[in-house]
């Protein structure tokens, strides 16, 4: 039944009418479905879009999926992507449909953006003391028994608000959680040392409303992390593990949660949790990473494991930005129609990559463009000398840091290589 709820609340995003809040989609199509949009498959280049416009590779997504899906069955892990990344439902039923165990949460508004999408295992990688959050995540349990749901907690005082907000709301499940160990001192969320990890699985004890799962972490938070000091900070994390496994920490689950990685260390995940020893529960080895989806142009380009480990896979950018220029003012400078509130800009700039003609729709490699500055909607241009570029060509611009490229977006067109839009995915930010 969960399976079938999630297949229908996907299905009728289908149904949704085309109309201006979805920018660069076609004038024409307004008051057409999502789903006959698609059906037409029109051209990104020649089917009505106004720019900017940005895109996905069908062919680039099909292959992230399956990359990751391999890489994690092969190394013997269980997969929940961060959903933050995208949060676009039909980007977690691929997914799911590509192995995934569940997808992982970073607020409870995430929560309940997935719950209304039918997703059963959520894990909520951040610390939840919201009372009005842990009343309705009580309520949301208490309805259905296959909902599963682990979050983290990091101090003493988070338990006793968890614990309160969760009796006032009369809950009759417990909530599972994992202690989360910090990165270290000056590091993010987390507890800094293995005792006060104790202190706050002791409380967890005490309060009837939660159940301790597991531990976990994030690794991308470790201070100036390289390969040793990542690998030293997991192997806090597994002993952590294996010492509340232990002092009978776990004696009331079936399985025992350990869990991290993002999208820079997933190759140290995999190889220190290897080395995890047989406890006395089956132990869930749950990672996290959500950037591959789409992966990028910049920053995730550079720091990906597979940059180090080539034989176990790759991954391939999925984004393509397309801006017109608009402007010509003087010799090299040229301004695009598209700035920050089309592109991210945290990380890196947007990167040309192709000039596509109005003159004549011939496409050729955008040598000797860089972006040097967005403005709201304009990007600046430096234009080589003998670099020709008009007023109304095209160019596809490569875009740094997923999370903050999904989000300026609500309908994204799905492109083939040739430029057929075949799907339309809708973001919940």
């Amino acid at each position: 039944m969960a399976t079938d709820h999630r297949d229908q609340a996907v299905a009728a995003l289908a149904r949704e009418r085309v109309d201006h809040r979805f920018k660069g989609l076609p004038p024409n199509a307004e008051g057409l479905t999502v789903g006959e949009l698609a059906a037409e498959r029109r051209s990104l280049f020649t089917g009505g879009f106004t720019t900017p416009v940005l895109a996905l590779s069908a062919e680039a997504l099909e292959h992230n999926l399956v990359a990751m899906e391999r890489y994690s069955a092969a190394h013997g892990l269980a997969f929940a992507p961060h959903g933050k990344t995208s949060l676009a439902p039909q980007l977690f039923e691929r997914q799911l449909a590509h192995g995934a165990w569940g997808i992982t949460a970073a607020v409870p508004t995430q929560v309940r953006i997935y719950r209304a999408f039918g997703i059963q295992r959520i894990f909520l990688a951040n610390e939840v003391v919201d009372a009005a959050a842990l009343h309705w995540l009580a309520a949301e349990l208490d309805a259905d028994p296959d909902f599963r749901f682990i979050a983290y907690v990091d101090s003493v005082r988070g338990v006793e608000l968890m614990d309160a907000a969760l009796r006032e709301a009369g809950a009759r499940r417990p909530v599972d959680v994992v202690v989360e160990l910090g990165g270290g001192e000056g590091a993010r969320t987390g507890v800094r040392t293995e005792a006060e990890c104790a202190a706050v699985a002791d409380a967890v004890a005490a309060a009837g409303t939660l159940r301790l799962v597991g531990v976990a972490g994030y690794e991308g938070e470790v201070p100036k992390p390289d390969g040793e000091r990542v690998r030293a900070w997991l192997r806090r994390l597994t002993a952590l593990a294996a010492g509340f496994d232990a002092a009978g920490r776990f004696e009331d689950v079936d399985e025992v949660v350990v869990s991290a990685g993002g999208s820079a260390w997933f190759d140290a995940v995999a190889d220190v949790f290897a080395e995890l020893p047989t406890l006395s529960r089956p132990v869930l080895k749950l990672l996290r990473s959500g950037a591959y989806v789409s992966h990028d142009d910049g920053h995730y380009r550079h720091i990906t494991p597979f940059n180090r480990v080539p034989e176990e896979g790759e991954l391939h950018p999925a984004f393509r930005l397309w801006a017109q220029v608009v402007s010509r003012p003087e010799p090299g400078q040229a301004f695009l129609n598209a700035g920050k509130r089309d592109a991210a800009y945290d990380l890196d700039m947007p990167e040309p990559q192709l000039i596509r003609s109005a003159r004549d729709a011939t496409t050729r490699p955008a040598t000797g463009l860089t972006i040097t500055a967005l403005s709201d909607q304009h990007a600046w241009v430096s234009v080589a000398d003998d670099t020709h570029l008009e007023v109304g060509d095209w160019v596809a611009l490569g875009l740094s840091h997923p999370c903050t490229s999904f989000d300026k977006w609500q309908l994204i067109p799905v492109a083939e290589a040739d430029g057929t839009v075949t799907d339309y995915i809708r973001t919940f930010f």
